[in-house]
């Protein structure tokens, strides 16, 4: 699956809730329905004689609690049994019990989508399924997934006959049907047991429902194209949303294959796995002619990964090393050429990482479709890979944004899934990383290998590591593998987070780091070889991993692999490496948020092994080991010599932080005011981003970190002073009133260091700013650099936003350059009046783009005037263009240093209104943002008083524990700021 998004569209609070709410309600009367209402047909049995139980089903005869029997003999009533309802049993476990294994799916779909009867929010699909097992313990009760489906029938046949292409030699009669709604198990009861050993066929028909609004299992997409509506069909079914299409064996390593064939429409094309294999035409009982598409038989693959889509679209087709790729959209997308950008990549990526694991790709194709809403933004299933439209079509209006790179990665991501998750499948959902850490760190190899221009280190900093460090820490975050095995559904879905991924990606890159890259290719061909078609854990790759070692003798370690992996992933959090440089004494520690002194939670067996790759005096010095708690590197030491320094972890490729002794961060210092190019970009990025993290968290005094930026006025890299500034000048420092006495300090000392990377890029968006196109660490900093010159009015810079904004009020062709749109707007509306004001109100009126509708939203809220914000609230609750749930317009005036007053008065006066027009929890969230100034428990008391008549009792509880945290937050920044200020003072 794509990684999850850093960026996107704002939805408040209040709507995120609501849906939240609506989507359980559905989801719970689906089920409560699918299972009461149901009917399953079962065919009268074929008058085999009975089996005995055995021994192993002898402990579960006793029957679940059930309604009684119909008296037709041709009909089975289908029930939901709750937990509380029946005795215990294997439906009460998390995991299927190992008595069946899938060998073989024959499904049919037959989604009832018309283009001339479009949906109005649901459509019925029927369908039906023929599953080939293997019996490996007898057993009179069948169990598989099974979630929101109305069965129809239900048979099972055999056992098989191996020798006659597995013909039918009888039925084992089925007695009943029922479901385990709550872990979402179909159970058939058989009359008599399965034999060990041997193939039977079960055969499933059911019927359900597809929705707009969910986005799992089958999932509907209304859009317009050529000026018409239209709607398609698609499936998202990882990670357990198989279970909500057919009745299935639900879990990664339940491999089979699949024979599919689709029913649907004359006017659509039908999209599965596998190439097509062939078409004809079916009758419905009023008469309408259906097309069935059947597709070729798949590899092995799981059932998370099995796809289907039904569409009207257009495709754009290359050949790559004799094998089709086509890419499908939206008719209007292909005609303007913005699918051409992906179909270029595509087949390039493929060749490149074939040649890198010398393991061909293994379907004949590869199709790729941009649907116009995908909330996962991509998913790989193997031989049709589905992607947001967002992150796969490249408009000419993209050519400033970061697009081209976003979609590079995203694609690279999808396609490094063929080998790491559809090749070679985890085991089991808790060593996910093993496919979404490695497509992660592959994503940067692909773009690295086609663009070597870019600064590879400063890129994986900036995308994975720079997030992924901030949010990871010893005691509440989870490791990346994870022991335990069982898991709930709901919990699986949260496995899917940033240390999945981006932690996963690092110990990727560290593992090739502390080898070679040649080795670590090695053992990933041995590794996906071996396991092709199969599925693996993560012992199996540390397993070749150390074969791979062991038939070589450049690279020793300390460890087995095993054990220095393991340290790793299977614990949370990371550590903080300190080194003495006038002893040579190391030592490592976990890393806490907010550490006390003294803390420490670390036994003889918590530690890290940590490969230390390291530079002196700008020189690389050889790779050593930190596999204790402390240890002496006497080669680490440093004289009083001007020129003598050391900076730990080589390029950021291990997943730590650095800190030094007083003495160790005083050379650097120096080093960077003498001449800063002598230390290298990333590890420029990498002292400002661990001092400041390192002095917010209590390892050092803020006044280390804040003499790293001494030397900045020689900084001309954007992506350093990106760094400092979001460490710098944050949220929380640029909204809050009582930052005054700072501000002037702040403003004094980076104004005298801006001047150069300030003038670099004011003259390149003066003179040509489509030089900016390719340079990836522009587009992502821009607008920080932008947005705090302004925000410290710097002249030209106000100036530069006025003249951009004023070209495009009265030229709208002059497009103002997307990395400072934000900006430009925002300065607009602060240095205007309600002239510029109404021009962007007139502009929101007439756009029907949701992310512009965004944009000019919150630019609106910049202005000064408190009757134009009161106006803007006005219109939000009462009037045209604010009737969507986009943004909360009450909320972003809020968040405004001016409008936290207007808001909150106007919420006094107009409660009522508002709370119909963005729900009542908005005004917890409008509590936070106006309050989030408070240092005191007088000021708590008085804001609850003042919202107490509009709060609930159980709401007032909840927020006096929010807003106690927020004014401890803020003292503790308070002290921060004046020890700040007072350094400030000194400096400036």
């Amino acid at each position: 699956m794509g990684p999850p998004s850093n960026s996107g569209f704002y939805v408040s609070r209040a709507v995120a809730l609501l849906l939240a709410g609506l989507v359980a309600a559905l989801l719970l009367a689906l089920a409560v329905l699918a299972a009461l209402y149901g009917h399953c047909e079962r065919v009268p049995p074929s008058g085999l004689p009975g089996l005995g139980d055995s021994e192993a089903e002898s402990s579960l005869r006793q029957k679940p609690t059930r309604t009684p029997k119909p008296s037709s003999a041709r009909e089975l009533a289908v029930t939901t049994t709750p937990s509380d309802w029946r005795p215990p049993g294997p439906w009460d476990q998390l995991r299927l019990p190992p008595w069946l294994v899938p060998l073989h799916y024959d499904l049919e779909l037959w989604p009832q989508l018309r283009p001339d009867h479009l949906p109005a929010g649901s459509l019925l699909f029927t369908g039906r399924v023929n599953i080939t097992v293997r019996c490996t313990v007898a057993t009179s009760r069948l169990l598989l997934h099974s979630l929101f489906q109305d069965c129809e029938r239900a048979e099972v046949r055999g056992p098989l006959s191996r020798g006659t292409g597995n013909a039918t030699v009888g039925r084992v009669p089925v007695d009943d049907v029922w479901f385990a709604v709550d872990t979402e198990y179909m159970v058939l009861e058989l009359s008599e047991p399965l034999k060990p050993g041997s193939s039977y066929e079960l055969q499933l028909s059911f019927s359900g429902l597809v929705y707009e609004d969910l986005k799992e299992g089958l999932f509907l997409n209304v859009y317009t194209d050529q000026g018409e509506r239209r709607a398609l069909l698609a499936s998202q079914l990882e990670p357990t949303f198989a279970r909500y299409v057919f009745p299935c064996f639900d879990e990664p390593a339940l491999k089979a294959t699949f024979n599919i064939t689709i029913i649907h429409h004359p006017s659509y094309v039908a999209l599965s796995n596998m190439p097509k294999l062939g078409q004809s035409v079916k009758e419905d009982v009023n008469g309408s002619k259906w097309t069935v598409t059947t597709f070729s038989t798949t590899p092995h693959m799981p059932t998370y990964l099995v796809a289907f889509v039904i569409c009207d679209y257009d495709h754009v087709n290359r050949t790559e090393r004799g094998k089709e790729i086509r890419i499908w959209a939206r008719k209007d997308a292909i005609a303007n050429g913005s699918i051409d950008f992906a179909l270029n990549i595509t087949g390039p990526t493929f060749s490149f990482l074939e040649d890198l694991f010398n393991i061909s790709y293994s379907l004949p194709k590869a199709d790729i479709i941009a649907l116009p809403s995908f909330d996962n933004h991509a998913m790989e299933n193997w031989g049709l890979m589905i992607f947001d439209e967002s992150v796969l079509l490249l408009e000419p209006k993209d050519q400033l944004t970061e697009k081209k790179i976003l979609i590079s990665y995203i694609v690279s991501h999808e396609i490094g899934h063929q080998w790491f998750g559809n090749l070679v499948t985890m085991n089991w959902w808790n060593n996910i990383w093993l496919k979404e850490g490695f497509a992660s760190y592959f994503e940067f190899e692909v773009i690295n290998y086609f663009n070597p221009k870019l600064p590879r280190n400063e890129i994986f900093f900036s995308n994975i590591l720079h997030n992924v460090l901030r949010e990871d820490h010893a005691l509440v975050t989870r490791a990346v593998a994870l022991k335990v095995e069982h898991f709930k559904t709901s919990e699986i879905e949260e496995l899917y987070d940033l240390f999945t991924y981006s932690k996963g990606a690092s110990m990727a890159r560290m593992l090739s780091g502390f080898l070679n890259e040649h080795l670590f290719v090695s053992a990933l061909k041995s590794y996906l070889k071996t396991f092709s078609y199969s599925n693996a854990e993560q012992d199996d790759l540390w397993r070749h991993f150390q074969m791979a070692i062991d038939d070589q003798s450049t690279v020793i370690l300390p460890a087995t692999i095993k054990k220095i992996m393991d340290s790793w992933t299977h614990q949370s959090g990371f550590p903080v490496i300190t080194l003495n440089v006038s002893t040579g004494i190391m030592k490592q520690e976990p890393f806490y948020l907010e550490k006390v002194k003294n803390q420490t939670l670390l036994t003889s067996n918590d530690t890290w092994i940590v490969p230390i790759l390291w530079i002196k005096n700008g020189t690389t010095q050889s790779l050593v080991w930190l596999d204790q708690r402390s240890k002496v590197f006497p080669e680490m030491q440093v004289s009083d010599s001007d020129h003598d320094w050391v900076i730990l972890n080589l390029n950021m490729t291990g997943y730590y932080r650095v800190n030094y002794d007083k003495l160790g961060w005083k050379k650097l210092n120096q080093q960077l005011e003498k001449d800063p190019k002598a230390i290298p970009v990333i590890h420029r990025l990498q002292l400002i981003d661990d001092a400041f993290s390192l002095s917010k968290n209590n390892y050092i005094e803020i006044e280390t970190a804040l003499e790293l930026t001494k030397y900045l006025a020689e900084e001309d890299e954007i992506i350093v002073w990106h760094t400092v500034l979001v460490n710098l000048v944050t949220r929380d420092l640029v909204s809050d009133v009582n930052n005054y006495d700072i501000y002037p300090l702040l403003k004094k000392y980076l104004l005298k260091r801006l001047n150069l990377i300030w003038n670099i890029y004011s003259t390149i968006i003066r003179e040509n700013v489509l030089a900016l196109q390719d340079d990836y660490l522009a587009l992502i900093s821009l607008e920080k650099l932008f947005g705090t010159a302004c925000w410290l009015g710097l002249e030209d810079c106000l100036q530069l936003s006025k003249e951009l904004f004023t070209k495009w009020v009265d030229h709208p062709e002059n497009e103002i350059p997307y990395p400072i749109k934000d900006v430009v707007l925002c300065y607009g509306i602060a240095l205007g009046s309600d002239k510029e004001w109404d021009i962007l109100l007139n502009t929101y009126t007439n756009t029907t783009k949701e992310e512009e509708k965004i944009q000019l939203a919150y630019a609106m809220s910049c202005s000064k005037d408190p009757w134009i914000l009161n106006r803007f609230m006005e219109y939000a609750i009462s009037t045209s263009p604010f009737t969507s749930n986009e943004t909360n317009v009450i909320e972003i005036v809020a968040a405004s240093e001016v409008g936290r007053y207007v808001a909150k008065d106007f919420l006094v006066d107009n409660w009522q209104a508002v709370s119909k027009r963005y729900g009542t929890q908005s005004l917890i969230n409008l509590i936070y943002a106006i309050g989030r100034a408070i240092t005191t428990d007088l000021q708590i008391v008085e804001l609850q008083q003042f919202f107490s008549n509009m709060l609930e009792e159980h709401s007032r509880i909840s927020i006096h524990a929010k807003l106690q945290t927020i004014k401890n937050e803020n003292l503790k920044n308070k002290k921060q700021n004046a020890r700040m200020a007072a350094w400030l003072r000194r400096n400036t």
